[in-house]
């Protein structure tokens, strides 16, 4: 039987990388013969799920196809956030959670999309349709998940089945949500350490909005002045990142994981798309998005649209 390989998105977040270690297990007790990789760095955050329920990071992978034949995706869809050579394999299932864009497949798959916070949510019920008991470490995975993407089941993605999930998640993991979920929030909002670089490509993703190439990376803090206090290295990075892929806008979104409100940077020849979206004028190439935590619900969508009108 080949081997298949499961990943999630490039710069991969928590979501990203628990979903391929925990699909892998779900796959592997079925019978199959597949490994969980990343196409990215492990964050702060994700090591801090990794280290506390002791459980090895999967193996990062530049491409896919000089190894198997087909892939399997979690926590993403979108060609251009996949494997760079992701056209030169099968796509054989997609487990996923986003909007549905730049995809298509010359065989039919598996493919299941469910509108709920978190891609472990949609797994957590996968093994219970097929009678598998969830692991202790493997709960510990889910519920990390998300607490990652909900913002401790605070953002406005994050639905009924979500919280259903994380509580029992933290039940079987033998945790309090609250108390190890701020801890493991904080623990992903520590950006001392980090460079620059490494700040624009912790979780960045591009999308296609109508003729318009946009890129969104965002980032938690406790304190956003941690970031803006460095918006000058940030922007001059940001410009040039703009200026090699071609962009016709970046944002860089600083989320306070306490007051849940983010601070939008945004450089490019669109800038006036932020402006219009969210009915803000940028001041230093900046704005104060009230109550918007997700990028998925509350970014995505309304750039989407607001290109569309322009």
């Amino acid at each position: 039987m080949e081997k298949k390989l499961i990943f999630g998105h490039k710069n991969p977040d928590t979501d990203s990388i628990c979903s391929a270690l925990v699909y892998a297990d779900l796959k592997t007790k079925l019978g199959a013969n597949v490994e969980p990789v990343r196409l990215g760095a492990v964050s702060n955050e994700t090591q801090f799920v990794l280290d506390y329920f002791k459980v090895a990071a999967p193996r990062q992978v530049e491409t896919v196809a000089n190894e198997v034949s087909e892939v399997i995706l979690v926590d993403h869809n979108e060609r251009q956030q996949s494997a760079s050579d992701i056209e030169q394999v099968q796509v054989v299932e997609v487990i996923d959670h986003h909007r549905i864009a730049n995809f298509e497949t010359s065989n039919p798959l598996y493919f299941r999309a469910e509108p709920v916070g978190c891609t472990t949510t949609i797994l957590k019920k996968m093994y219970k349709e097929n009678g598998v008991e969830i692991p202790k470490d493997i709960a510990g995975l889910m519920l990390s998940a998300i607490i990652s993407d909900t913002l401790l089941l605070k953002s406005p993605t994050c639905t009924e089945q979500d919280v259903k999930a994380a509580h029992e998640l933290a039940e079987i993991a033998g945790v309090n949500l609250e108390q190890y979920g701020l801890e493991m929030l904080k623990a992903g909002a520590d950006l001392s350490d980090k460079s620059i670089a490494q700040l624009l490509s912790l979780d960045a993703k591009e999308f296609q909005m109508g003729s318009a190439k946009v890129e969104i990376a965002q980032v938690n803090a406790v304190d956003v002045n941690d970031v803006l206090g460095r918006q000058a290295e940030l922007e001059a990075a940001v410009s040039k990142i703009v200026a090699d892929k071609g962009l016709d806008l970046f944002v860089f979104v600083v989320t306070d994981i306490l007051n849940n409100d983010s601070v939008a940077v945004a450089i490019g020849n669109a800038t006036h798309a932020v402006e219009k979206a969210y009915n803000v004028t940028l001041v230093d190439n900046k704005a104060v998005l009230k109550g918007v935590v997700s990028r998925k619900k509350q970014i995505v969508p309304v750039l989407t649209d607001t290109f569309a009108s322009l």
